[in-house]
C-alpha cells in the first residue's frame, strides 16, 4: 500500500502561483509514476501532469504546458506541482495519485487539496 497526502492548496488571484506537495509513504519503492489530477465542480476528473519516479520523465496536459511544472524529491518521497500564471479555469480539487510498477492504472490516491483562483 502507498499513502498519499497533498498540501499547498489555497486561494490565489489569477496570474499568481501556488505549489502543491504530495508526500508518499508506505511501499514507495513500488512507485513507477506519480501524477496530479484535478476535478472542478460538475466536471470529470482530468489529468494534469505526471512524473516517473526514476528517471524523471514528465508529462503534461496541453492546458497546463508552459505554466505548470512537476518535480520530485526521492529522498523525501515527495512530488511537487508548481503552478504559475494561474487562470480561473485552473480552479479545482487537485489530487495526487501513484501508479505502481507493472500496473497501468493509478491505484493510490490522496484526499485532494482545493485550489481556488479569483479573477
Amino acid at each position: 500500500q502507498v499513502q498519499l497526502v497533498e498540501s499547498g492548496g489555497g486561494l490565489v488571484q489569477a496570474g499568481g502561483s501556488l505549489r502543491l506537495s504530495c508526500a508518499a509513504s508506505g511501499r514507495t519503492f513500488s512507485i513507477y509514476r506519480m501524477g496530479w489530477f484535478r476535478q472542478a465542480p460538475g466536471k470529470e476528473r482530468e489529468f494534469v501532469a505526471a512524473i516517473n519516479w526514476s528517471g524523471g520523465s514528465t508529462y503534461f496536459a496541453d492546458s497546463v504546458k508552459g505554466r505548470f511544472t512537476i518535480s520530485r524529491d526521492n529522498a523525501k518521497d515527495t512530488v511537487y506541482l508548481q503552478m504559475n500564471s494561474l487562470k480561473p479555469e485552473d480552479a479545482a480539487v487537485y489530487y495526487c495519485a501513484a501508479r505502481s510498477t507493472g500496473v497501468t492504472i493509478y491505484a493510490y490516491w490522496g484526499q485532494g487539496t482545493q485550489v481556488t483562483v479569483s479573477p
